[in-house]
């Protein structure tokens, strides 16, 4: 077994873009790890991680092979048949193989496969060593790097994503000799751009990160990212609040600095008449600050700028974060303002000139259908259908506004705002906002009822338009966002527990739009609400996924395709209770055996059974379980209590595997024949009232 020493590789670099950062770091990471598992060099990985910051790459590896393992390989010749001549003489094929193997033929092996005797060529040689081998290990990982933009220095051929100043590469303590993108390795790091500008001695790959911090760089992304949140929290405690911090955000901030520092600062209290939302994206998007927030989940006139060094003058940092962030407020201030007197009401003149997609018509056409359809809506499931329609009405002035113009991601947050200042009600001010909603994957649905109804059917809308003229998502395009409005209109409808028919839905929807010319002749075009069904049930197979649901449970409901989300959700839960019952499994094969015998069916199945017909008592058995169990599940299958009726079913258990075993379904009789089919035909209906669970089968 080959001795075992730590590995360190750092790639020194100029500030290299921040958003690609964790991806270059891991993928040179996997690329060393790879590269050396490729070529029989065992490492020992451990917890091990990829380190970086801004001006560099590291891989540090706590045991690594000093060499590779013998090499042995197999080279297989010539058959025997085809070597040596008829008195066993060597042919020109068998002398030219063993020519290239640099032997008398006479020493070659034979080894025999399906086909015959053949000669082999076996040897073995000495693993190289690790040191030779780790130039084109490095060279590897880094070609294998997803690099966006690659960039060319100097005179050089080679380019990366920033020019590289410096290359350690340490196999236990000694300097391993390397050289890439024109520079060649040593045992000497660099320190801190501005508070430790000199080299920095490594002499032991254990080193490296003490080194370094000593050195005033925190090479662990991880370490980087607990200072950076506790220092936040810190500074925001002692303002009273507590510091808004978003993953992304906080990942961008990690990838900015080396010696993170936090730094409180404040803004004119007057700034906060603007919408918070407004101020909150300036400062986390264009400047990466982090918002103070109150008690109540409110923004105060703190914020926490983190600076990439420990200032002897905190002050002259402070002064310089807070003069960046007032021009940038001012202008949230003026839109906020010059917005207000406009009024939310004036704003939507503008979308009738406002092309919304140029086979749909304006903004304004869109706004027409769609408080069509939340007024529909709004008044099958108790909400105020005058409420729904005023609301949508309202529901896109907003794009008209300065603030969104400047600040696109506030649309309906900014609709919200101008609705409550010009005295709409509360209710309506909210469905304004939470209509977007789910804004992300993993946000929330809207939480008021009447923000449900609006964001159900902006979707609608959405999705039978896109289809209608044309905009379903073909392989990774898709401009108008349909996967991403088909999930988010079947999630608000699962969760909200709305008992609508998606169906109805689609067709009003679609109805609204009407046909669309194509362009070609005249021709026009409709969406077709199956096809949207269907589009939509395909976005809840991965929802399902993600919840821990079974690709069979799916298929099983999906067979059915419920009219109502609602009902469909309610059916996955029973599914999943009626597949934990020792009897499932049975009864989903006796289920998925029926259907094969119903479809094989040569003779007309009668809609009941005629228990004077049954001439085996085994299948009289099953007549009366069965005629039981359909009996005492009527009223639960009314009342959608899935599990009820399954837990009931699930009972017959005994009777369908007496049957099976004693009982010749397919009867010369035809008449026996068909009072059979009938029998089984009358279960299997009761089963797949709720779902086909045939599927559960494997």
């Amino acid at each position: 077994m080959s001795e075992q020493k730590p590995l360190l590789i750092e790639l020194g670099t100029e500030e290299l873009p921040v958003k690609a950062l964790p991806g270059l770091a891991q993928a040179f990471f996997d690329g060393v790890v790879a590269a050396l598992g490729k070529r029989g060099v065992s490492v020992e990985v451990g917890d091990a991680r990829p380190l970086y910051t801004p001006r560099r790459l590291a891989v540090l590896l706590p045991g690594v092979a000093t060499e590779q393992p013998e090499q042995r390989s197999e080279v297989l010749g010539p058959y025997v048949n085809i070597a040596l001549d008829g008195e066993g003489r060597p042919t020109k094929a068998l002398e030219g193989f063993a020519a290239k193997a640099g032997l008398e033929w006479t020493a070659l092996e034979r080894t025999t496969d399906a086909k015959g005797e053949r000669f082999v060529h076996r040897s073995v040689k000495p693993g190289a060593r690790t040191v030779e081998l780790l130039p084109e290990i490095i060279a590897e990982a880094i070609a294998g790097m997803p690099i966006p933009k690659p960039m060319r220095w100097g005179g050089h051929d080679y380019a990366f994503a920033r020019p590289v100043h410096w290359l350690v590469v340490l196999l236990g303590g000694d300097v391993v000799d390397v050289e890439v993108l024109g520079v060649k390795s040593d045992r000497m790091s660099r320190g801190h751009r501005f508070e430790h500008d000199k080299p920095v001695w490594i002499g032991q790959p254990g080193d490296y990160m003490d080194a370094l911090q000593g050195a005033r760089v925190l090479v662990d992304p991880q370490e980087r990212r607990a200072r950076i949140v506790a220092e936040a929290q810190k500074a925001a405690g002692q303002a009273g609040g507590t510091a808004r911090i978003t993953e992304d955000n906080l990942e961008q901030v990690v990838c900015l600095t080396e010696w993170p520092s936090a730094v409180l600062c404040s803004f004119e209290r007057d700034f906060l008449a603007v919408p918070q939302e407004a101020l909150i994206e300036t400062m986390e998007i264009n400047q990466k600050f982090f918002p103070v927030l109150d008690a109540g989940g409110r923004l105060t006139e703190h914020f926490i700028g983190i600076a990439n060094i420990e200032s002897k003058d905190v002050a002259e940092v402070r002064k310089g974060y807070e003069r960046v962030i007032r021009p940038r407020f001012a202008d949230a201030r003026f839109f906020f303002d010059e917005d207000l007197k406009q009024g939310l009401q004036s704003m939507g003149d503008g979308l009738k000139t406002v092309t919304y997609q140029a086979k749909l018509g304006s903004v304004a056409d869109k706004v027409a259908r769609v408080a069509a359809l939340a007024e529909a809506i709004a008044a099958q499931v108790g909400a105020d259908p005058q409420q729904a329609r005023r609301a949508a009405q309202l529901g896109k002035n907003d794009l008209q506004s300065r603030m969104v113009n400047e600040f696109p991601e506030l649309q309906g947050i900014a609709g919200r705002h101008y609705a409550l200042a010009a005295g709409e009600p509360k209710e309506i001010a909210v469905a304004i906002d939470e209509a977007y909603q789910p804004r992300f994957a993993g946000d929330d649905i809207a939480l008021s009822p009447l923000g449900k109804v609006l964001a159900i059917a902006e979707r609608l809308d959405t999705l039978a338009g896109g289809f209608a003229a044309g905009l379903k998502p073909t392989g990774n395009k898709d401009p108008f966002a349909l996967r991403r409005n088909g999930l988010g209109l079947a999630r608000t409808l699962i969760e909200s527990g709305f008992d609508l028919s998606l169906k109805d839905l689609l067709s009003r929807a679609v109805e609204a739009i009407g046909p669309l010319p194509t362009g070609k002749d005249g021709a026009t075009a409709s969406a077709d609400a199956g096809e949207l069904y269907d589009f939509i049930l395909d976005r809840l197979r991965g929802y399902y996924a993600d919840k821990g649901v079974p690709a069979a449970h799916f298929n099983a409901v999906a067979e059915l395709k419920p009219a109502s989300l609602a009902d469909f959700d309610t059916r996955i839960d029973a599914i999943g209770t009626f597949a934990a019952l020792p009897e499932a499994e049975a009864l989903a094969a006796a289920n998925k055996r029926i259907g094969n015998i119903l479809k094989k069916a040569d003779v007309a199945i009668p809609a009941m059974e005629n228990p004077t017909l049954f001439t085996e008592p085994a299948e009289r058995a099953l007549g009366e379980a069965v005629e039981a169990a359909l009996g005492e599940t009527d009223a639960a299958l009314h009342q959608r209590d899935y599990v009820r009726v399954l837990e009931r079913l699930a009972r017959v258990r005994p009777q369908v595997d007496a049957f099976f075993d004693q009982v010749m379904v397919n009867a010369e009789d035809a008449q026996i024949r068909a009072n059979r089919l009938a029998l089984l035909k009358r279960l299997a209906d009761r089963f797949g009232a709720v779902a086909a669970i045939g599927h559960l089968s494997n």
